[in-house]
């Protein structure tokens, strides 16, 4: 029996569950117990989700604020491997995690690979799949090193949906190496919250043809409801900020609807769409790469289909 730690430290539940299809391709789902430590308010979501759910049994980790609490976090996950000996230890790519993965692979003396999109097993043999050179190419990892397979995973190139167990299991730990915080909150500051395109069901995205007309991608996405995005030939250029890029060195999106336009479809792009319902290519150039991906290809000017497709989305609305 497989014995894996899944973080889940932050406001967002999904990015732990999700993880549960990252063990899925490591041992299968027959021989694995999936364990899961975190804020106590997003254990609370992972119900029906983990074999078991862990939180401490005294009130320390209550009298603290750990959402930017590293050391204590990092205390926390090190004694819950020296407790279960787990097999394998799982963290979201986020902010914090990004933070923890390393800190946790030295205290544990073992290997890391951080941002992992794929993992491949043939039962005996794990490889972790990650970008590498600015994804400008793919590292397949094989651990061959002993200690717990420790990865930190990137958003959203996984994903889960269904319960896993009628019930989860609680347990309690008590902690013991939980310092005084030494992180102090001296204020707050309230900023308007930004739109991900990770959560859009539609986007219409800009690569490199694009980049004298890009502004009126966000006249289409409008009228489709959707939002732009971008490829990395565009941030570059900055004509866009990386927070729309889609691809390897930016960010894994799941769309309805991906309606590329301008772009070539590198394999650092390509890599960055995950479970597409349907994608549109849009190029002058029919055999470009992402041509042979897509469910439907319009060859010809990005601008004119631009024009054309508002056109008769304003003709519709008209005739409403």
């Amino acid at each position: 029996m497989k014995k894996c730690l899944i973080y889940a430290g932050n406001e967002n539940a999904k990015e732990a569950v999700d993880l549960i299809e990252a063990v899925d391709h490591l041992y299968g789902q027959v021989n694995t117990r999936i364990y899961g430590f975190g804020d106590p308010k997003v254990l609370k979501s992972l119900e029906g989700y983990f074999d078991v759910l862990i939180r401490d049994e005294g009130s320390e980790l209550q009298k603290n604020d750990m959402k930017f609490d590293i050391i204590n976090i990092t205390n926390c996950l090190e004694e819950l491997y020296q407790a279960y000996d787990f097999d394998s230890i799982l963290i979201p790519a986020n902010y914090v995690g990004r933070m923890v993965a390393p800190r946790l692979s030295i205290r544990l003396e073992t290997g890391l690979v951080a941002d992992v999109t794929a993992i491949e097993s043939d039962g005996e043999n794990i490889e972790l799949i990650r970008p590498a050179y600015s994804g400008k190419l793919m590292a397949a990892i094989r651990n061959r090193g002993r200690g717990p397979l420790m990865m930190s995973v990137r958003q959203n190139v996984f994903q889960w949906e269904k319960l896993r167990v009628e019930k989860s299991q609680w347990k309690k730990f008590p902690f013991k190496n939980i310092e005084a915080s030494e992180v102090t909150l001296l204020w707050t500051e309230g900023q308007e919250a930004m739109e991900d395109i990770r959560e859009s069901e539609i986007l219409i995205a800009g690569g490199g043809g694009t980049a004298r007309y890009f502004d009126e991608l966000e006249d289409l996405a409008e009228a489709l409801q959707g939002r732009v995005a971008a490829s990395r030939k565009i941030i570059d250029q900055e004509i866009a900020p990386r927070s729309i890029q889609v691809g390897q060195s930016g960010k894994t999106i799941s769309p309805k609807l991906y309606i590329a336009i301008g772009i070539s479809g590198a394999i650092q792009h390509i890599e960055g769409l995950k479970n597409l319902d349907h994608l549109i290519a849009v190029n002058k150039k029919r055999h470009a790469p992402i041509c042979s991906i897509a469910d439907l290809v319009v060859e010809g000017d990005g601008k004119e289909f631009i024009e054309k497709l508002l056109r008769r989305i304003h003709r519709k609305d008209q005739e409403k």
